[in-house]
Formats: structure tokens, sequence, C-alpha cells
């Protein structure tokens, strides 16, 4: 069995089977039939395993009663053995129920495919830059970026696990006054003076200017601007070095740690903008140098060179887009903060300029803020960096695991709050607990089916038996898991597998609340025992690769 064919899910293709019914009668029908089908699950099990209601949505444009349609797609679905009954109701949905033997093909399906089921080939081959961290190398990494550090690796790995090849990308803003104004707070902290007023204030700079003359004593025998960019280079290395250690233990790692500084090195820039130059969309004007954006939807043109020769930061933005393009970057996806909606027309405008389409080759996704209470009230303070929490203090105060899936689990558009309490309680009410109490509940179980001899694994799933309400709706669940998977890399929401998961481990304690796995007292194991320990190995073994698509651990005791 390949791994294509062990990961696509029962509904995957049950959908492609409909689909391919409907272009069979394409005479009959004389309508578009869509390019994909999504099946639901009737929330009232009676109705089947799945529902869809296509025939409704083609009755209009091809002229035929629902119905009718409904009775072609019937009649072509009857030849596959994976479906035990077929129903038409209402006006024209059709209900389908599963053979019992396709169930046990789920269970044997993320048996045998392991940590890999899930994955797919959706993407396959295609090279994404993944840009989902932007900062200045002057202080420690903020909430924002912690979003970001959480939901951007999330991504990262739900875009591999659809077959992409994507380059997490950390883009350093080591060029332009902040540095020199960074500079020179560390210089007047390390020799007591007072900072400049636009200048560093967090304590974190006492700190640093400390390990910037422990790191080189020679820097106080300097003076002047000599003295100030020294403290200014060596600070940036030191302060790039601590977020990246930051990064590296809330799981977040980084495939290339992007300067921009570099874009100017070897005339990159002037070679960027001979390359739209040539594309005809450069122009200058008042003795600066232009990009002509609003040839493509842009609300103003793009000033890249300013009339004093200075480089505008549109200079970089552009000469960045072109470093990614000549990287080989078929798509390119930038994560950008809450006050950056105005980049996403003039970058999808800048990819036109470059003769690309805007909408395949750039995504922007933009983050809203996050709020942390604690006790009642807003945290807004940072003991460190004297305005908003840090990284750092988030994971002090919560941990990785419980920061990491609580920003991940709200879609990336949406405001959100963090309410400390409840992400260190060891409660339902927080939702990374929930989850991993679930696969350690599993983990616990499949331990003490094996201390009373109870086999289970593919060989043992024996479908036949797994009739219970709850059996069904279990195995059901598990079906949907690929499908979650190449949803969230195809629309960039990693949050639908975090709420899949959740949903999961509902459906999980609902089962084992009302199937007993294990034998009471002198019963003897059974073959069920034995099938049911084996769908429990599944959920585990889903649940897992879940949290690990979220860089979340999925604990075998807690």
């Amino acid at each position: 069995m390949s791994a294509e064919q062990s990961n696509l899910s029962i509904q995957d293709e049950i959908s492609a089977a409909i689909l391919q019914v409907l272009r069979d009668a394409h005479s009959q029908l004389n309508c578009d039939i869509p390019a994909s089908l999504t099946l639901e699950r009737p929330k009232n099990r009676d109705h089947g395993d799945y529902a869809t209601s296509i025939a409704l949505a083609l009755s209009k444009p091809s002229g035929i009663a629902p119905r009718k349609i409904a009775e072609i797609i019937v009649a072509g679905l009857k030849v596959r053995k994976d479906i035990a009954a077929l129903e038409i109701a209402g006006p024209g949905f059709v209900n389908i129920t599963l053979d019992k033997g396709s169930q046990g093909g789920v269970i044997a399906n993320i048996l045998a495919a392991g940590k890999t089921f899930g994955h797919s080939n959706k993407l396959n081959g295609v090279a994404i830059n993944l840009e989902f961290i932007s900062a200045n190398p002057t202080g420690p990494l903020h909430l924002g970026h912690t979003r970001w550090a959480a939901v951007g690796d999330a991504l990262g790995r739900v875009l591999s696990a659809a077959g992409a090849k994507v380059a997490r990308e950390f883009y350093v803003n080591d060029r332009g006054v902040q540095m020199d104004k960074f500079g020179a707070s560390l210089q007047a902290a390390a020799l007591g003076q007072p900072r400049p007023e636009d200048g560093y204030h967090g304590a974190y700079i006492d700190d640093l200017a400390k390990e910037v003359v422990q790191a080189n004593p020679e820097v106080l025998k300097l003076s002047g601007e000599e003295q100030t960019f020294a403290f200014r280079d060596i600070g940036y290395k030191l302060q790039l070095a601590q977020q990246q250690s930051v990064l590296d233990k809330f799981g977040t790692h980084f495939d290339v740690w992007f300067s921009e500084k570099s874009l100017y090195d070897n005339d990159f820039f002037a070679h960027c903008q001979e390359v739209l130059k040539a594309k005809g969309h450069v122009f200058e004007d008042g003795g600066a140098i232009w990009l002509r954006t609003t040839d493509f939807g842009d609300d103003k043109d793009r000033v890249m060179v300013k009339s004093d020769g200075s480089m505008a930061y549109f200079a970089s933005d552009s000469a960045y887009y072109i470093s990614k393009r000549e990287r080989g970057f078929e798509i390119c996806i930038y994560m950008l903060g809450a006050d950056h909606h105005g980049y996403i027309g003039r970058l999808k405008a800048l990819a036109a300029c470059n003769g690309d389409d805007p909408e395949y080759n750039v995504h922007v996704l933009i983050g809203q803020m996050v709020k942390i209470m604690e006790g009642g009230e807003e945290v807004k303070l940072s003991k460190r960096a004297g305005t908003i929490i840090t990284l750092e203090e988030l994971v002090e105060k919560v941990g990785v695991d419980a920061a990491r899936y609580t920003l991940i689990r709200y879609p990336v558009d949406t405001p959100m709050v963090m309410d400390v309490d409840v992400l260190r309680s060891r409660t339902n009410e927080n939702p990374v607990y929930y989850v991993q109490y679930a696969h350690a509940r599993i983990c616990a179980v499949l331990r003490n089916a094996t201390d009373i001899g109870i086999k289970y694994g593919a060989d043992l799933i024996h479908p036949e038996l797994l009739v219970h309400e709850r059996e069904r709706e279990l195995i059901g669940a598990l079906g949907e898991f690929p499908r979650v998977v190449a949803g969230a890399a195809e629309l960039r929401e990693p949050h639908r597998v975090a709420r899949y998961v959740e949903e999961l481990a509902g459906v999980y304690h609902r089962f084992y609340a009302d199937c007993r796995v294990l034998p009471l007292g002198d019963e003897t194991p059974s073959e069920l025992h034995s099938a049911r320990a084996t769908l429990c190995s599944a959920t585990a073994q889903v649940i897992s690769n879940g949290l690990e698509l979220l860089g979340v651990s999925a604990p075998e005791k807690m």
C-alpha cells in the first residue's frame, strides 16, 4: 500500500466516485460538474455515515429534478463494495452508509501509515518560502512574534505534510536608524549615562550592555561613533543569538535567518531594480525612482529610491521578493502583524510587476493581537522589556505546549485572549490538557490491555464487531484526519488541526464512557476487547500525529 493510498480518506474516495458518476452522466445532465465535493457527516447517525446535497446544487443548471440526479448517483455507487447502503432522502439528499469492512480499512490504514497518516501529495514538490517572523534584533521577541512563532511553525509542518518543500524564514530587520539607536542605548547603559530619549529603555538593555563588555572588554577603550558602532554590532549578534535560543526552546526552528542588510550587498538591490525595469514598471519622477504598482491595483505607486538617493523601505520589500523568486520559491507566504493590512495590495502588485501571478505566487496572512489575562486582569507589562510581555515570559507562565496550542487553535485574523489561570489548570476547560489527557488515557488503557494479555493490532481489527454507535462515530472521525490536514495546508489554516484533535478527543472520551475496552473482573478477554483496543491504538496515533503538526507533545502519562 502506498503512502498516498493509505492517507486517502474514505470520504475522499467516495467523493471522487460521486464526481466520476456525474461526469459519466454529463450527456444527461448537460451542465458543469464541480472539481471537488465535500461529503457531510450527518448529526443523526441513522442517516448514514456521509451525506451529499450535490443533486440539489446541480438541479437548476441541469434542469433536472434533484431526486432524478440523486438516482443517477445511487445507481453509479451501487457497485462499490465499501458502501453498505444508499438512501435518497427529502428533496434529493443522498445518505451513504459504509460497509463494516471499509471501517476496518480506516483503522488498518492508520496503523500501516503510522506517523505519516494524514500526509498527502496535495502540494507535492511545490517550493514555498514561509516568512513568519520579521523582527528587529534590538530586543526580546514580544507576544505578537510569539503568535507567529507558534502558528508559522505549525503551518510549515502542515504544508510539509501536504508534500510541499518548505523553507521557514526569519527576516532580520538589521538595517536602518533603529540599529544606531540600539547601539547608542547600549553604549549609554555601559557607561552609566542617560540613554537617548528615542532609544531603547527596557531593563534588558542593561543586561545586554554588560554582556557586550564581557564579550569584548576592548570596546570601552573606543570612543565616539566607533564605540557606538561596536556596541551596535556586538549587541546585534548577542541579541539575535538570544532570539534564536528562545525560539529553539519554544520548538520553532528556522531554515533561513535572512538579513535585510544582505539585500544591498554586491549591488543586489541594483540588480532587482534592473529586473523590474526590464519588465517596464520602473520610472523616475522628481528625482526619485518608483515602481508603478498602480498598474496592478495598488492604491499608489511606490518609491524605491528617494530623491536624496536614500533607500525607501519598499526598496527592501521589492528586493526581498525578487530574492525569494530567484532562490526558486514558487509560493511566497508572508505572515504580518495587525498593522500591515496595507502591505497586501503592494506585495501583490509587486509580484505582478515581476510578471508573476499575485493570486498564486503571493499569500499574505495578517495576525491580530493577543491579550493575556491573569487573575482576572490583563497583563501588559514585561519585567525585561518594560512594555508588552515577551515570549519567554509567556512560556514561564504556562509552558511551551499550552502556549503553542492556544496560540494555534484560533484563526490568525481574529483577536484572541489567553487566560493564564485556565492554561495552568488540569481541567477540561484547558484545551491542551483535554487533548493530551485523551492521548495519555489511551496509552494507559493499552498498557493495561497488554498486562492482561489482550492483543491488538492491524490484524486484530474484526470490524464486524465494531457496531456500537460510539465505535462508528470514532472510526468516522479518524477517517477525517487526512482531509483536515490537506484543507489546513490548502487554506493556510493550521488551527483546523487543533480544533480537529479537540473534537476527536471528545469523540474518544464518549466512546470510552460507553464502550468497555477492558474486561470487568474475571471476564475473559474477547475478540471485541481486542478490536476496541486496536481502535484505541489507531486513535492514539491520530491524536499524536495531530499534536506533532502543532509542535505539541503527546504524553503517555499525565
